[in-house]
């Protein structure tokens, strides 16, 4: 086993983690802990519980790293982790013992790494003209767009995750994206020749 660093691509990483290379799983978690962590806890008022869940997330990493299938590992390990988290909750949720806080009350600690590239993607989609017309729209919907769009849940993971039915969250979803296209289109007004799909 060689050691790692900044120069290797998490793609290299991650084949390396598939063939045993602890040292490989531990550059990826330096690179990636943090900012998992981060959004995490805007998911979850339980700092503990996402700290455990970063965890779960790097031992999925160790076990599956085999059947990466090359897209951005980012991507790939937010979606491990959001998975995680539902899974975290539904257990929570059957013993009892959930505790969840608003997104607007959880604030993100300030040992959290720099944001990664997603995380600088994700904020130009909040802070941009994305963001104001998300702003626009009812906060049970924005719930339901960031967690299918954004975090990439599916509808049943989405529900599970928002404590919601499946059907709540089909229907969310198709009026949250109508009332994104017309606050977007109340922001940038297509010529009269355009319009929006």
């Amino acid at each position: 086993m060689r050691g790692h660093g900044e120069s290797d691509t998490d793609a290299v990483l991650l084949r390396a983690v598939a063939d045993g290379d602890a040292g490989a799983l531990a550059t990826l978690y330096d690179r990636h802990a943090g900012w998992l962590y981060a959004r995490l806890v805007r998911r979850c008022a339980d700092a503990e519980v996402a700290r455990e869940v970063v965890q779960d997330t790097f031992v999925t990493v160790w076990r599956s790293a085999g059947g990466h299938r090359g897209e951005e590992a980012g991507g790939w390990l937010w979606t491990l982790a959001a998975r995680r988290l539902v899974d975290t909750r539904r257990a929570q949720e059957r013993a009892g013992r959930i505790e969840t806080a608003p997104l607007e009350t959880v604030t993100v600690p300030a040992s959290a790494e720099a944001p990664s590239a997603e995380e600088r993607v994700l904020a130009g989609l909040e802070f941009g003209d994305v963001g104001t017309a998300l702003d626009r729209i009812s906060p049970e919907l924005r719930e339901v767009l960031r967690a299918t769009v954004v975090d990439g849940l599916t509808t049943r993971e989405a529900a599970r995750l928002l404590g919601i039915p499946e059907g709540t969250v089909k229907s969310r979803a198709m009026r949250a994206r109508a009332e994104l296209r017309t606050a977007l289109a109340q922001l940038s007004p297509a010529p009269a020749s355009g319009g929006l799909a």
